[in-house]
């Protein structure tokens, strides 16, 4: 079985969490694999089950807690200037030169897929592949896939929905009872919730302030400060190959993962028939061997003998 040791970095004026999976037989040339946790700051707990790939692929896995949310240090009174994919993009940067990899591969799911395009577009020496995971390319596409999916939910659930944000109740129990109709159909349709996922939820609900200022109250209604955000134009400086992922029912939608496919050079696409936002939650062992298929595609051949 595999080894799961916790660690703390220094980073910033605080501490960054993270764990390091050890697989208990390593395979030879299977690089390290940096997993990136969505949001912005809903901890890494609901991709606990990504801890699998260390026995199954004979790699390390390493998880970590966004500064600013987690295990890791919070800051519920920062400037909300802090709160930038940049912050991100450094505090990663600290993780890889912490752990000393020198190569390694990336998986973000939702925003974590969002800042891995973020480290990619950079050409990092060490970044052998990035695996993009139910993710869109701008936050604009984004708000157009959830307003075409909010359209297709039952009348009473659009009203309320529509007539709370109206009004700013968003934490009206009305308000977070339709938003759940939303949620069980395209962000995670295990019924109920898995607890990981729960857990996540329920330390970013007890400190949301990176969720809400990136954001915004919830996965549809993003008024935060990356709702200007994208990265389609920058997306031709990607080199390391990709593979994208996404749900039949997913949140994010076809538009708005499918720049990612049209603007990176050695890129793969993957939907997987009847999952939606988590994907990984609802078809675990699918979503693993289609991601270590790509891994093992592009780890290091063992030197022969």
């Amino acid at each position: 079985m595999s080894t799961s040791t916790a660690d703390v970095l220094p980073f910033r004026d605080g501490h960054t969490w993270l764990q390091v999976t050890t697989p208990d037989e390593p395979r030879a040339g299977a690089l390290p694999l940096v997993v990136l946790h969505g949001g912005p700051g809903m901890a890494h707990d609901y991709l606990r089950n990504l801890v699998a790939l260390a026995d199954e692929t004979g790699r390390t896995v390493v998880h970590y807690d966004q500064f600013g949310c987690g295990r890791s240090s919070h800051r519920p009174g920062a400037p909300v200037e802090t709160w930038t994919p940049a912050l991100f993009v450094a505090e990663f940067d600290a993780v890889v030169a912490h752990l000393g990899l020198a190569r390694f591969h990336v998986l973000g799911q939702s925003w974590g897929g969002m800042l891995g395009a973020e480290i990619a577009v950079r050409q990092p020496a060490g970044l052998t592949s990035l695996a993009i995971c139910n993710s869109p390319a701008s936050m604009q596409l984004w708000v157009e896939g959830a307003a075409e999916l909010r359209a297709q939910l039952p009348a009473d659930t659009q009203e309320a929905l529509q007539r709370h944000e109206d009004a700013g109740t968003t934490t009206d129990p009305e308000y977070l009872a339709a938003t759940q109709v939303f949620y069980e159909r395209h962000v995670c349709r295990v019924v109920p919730m898995p607890q990981d996922f729960v857990d996540s939820e329920e330390q970013m609900e007890a400190e949301p302030t990176v969720y809400h200022t990136m954001n915004g109250p919830n996965e549809f209604h993003v008024i935060g400060t990356m709702r200007d955000w994208s990265i389609v134009d920058r997306l031709p400086r990607v080199s390391a190959p990709t593979l994208v992922v996404a749900g039949e029912h997913d949140e994010a939608t076809p538009a708005t993962w499918q720049p990612f496919v049209d603007g990176i050079a050695d890129v793969r696409s993957h939907v997987f028939a009847g999952a939606s936002h988590c994907s990984h939650l609802e078809q675990p062992e699918e979503f693993r061997r289609v991601v270590a298929g790509f891994l093992s595609e592009h780890d290091v051949a063992p030197q022969s003998a």
